[in-house]
């Protein structure tokens, strides 16, 4: 069940994270989702890090912390796969 949650939430972050970054990615849904889930468990790690990740209640930083983590990591893989697929040329 916890793969399941994390696909979830990494929909729910990488699609905000593509609201709050201006202008069109190119990047596909999949990945929006692969890049969700890693700014997940990036935020994670900097809540562990400075000990937010546990509290009483909604724990509002971590949300955070992991939102900013899906937006730098979307707003930089969208860099790289549009650098990629601008390489490419078609015969």
């Amino acid at each position: 069940m916890s793969w399941l949650w994390a696909i979830i939430v990494g929909l729910v972050l990488g699609l905000l994270a593509k609201a709050i970054i201006p202008g069109k990615q190119q990047i596909p849904l999949w990945l929006t989702v692969v890049f969700g889930i890693l700014g997940s468990i990036a935020g994670n790690a900097v809540a562990a890090g400075i000990g937010v990740d546990d509290t009483d209640g909604i724990d509002w930083i971590r949300h955070l912390l992991q939102l900013i983590g899906a937006v730098v990591i979307v707003g930089l893989g969208d860099m790289l796969w549009a650098s990629m697929k601008g390489r490419r040329r078609r015969a």
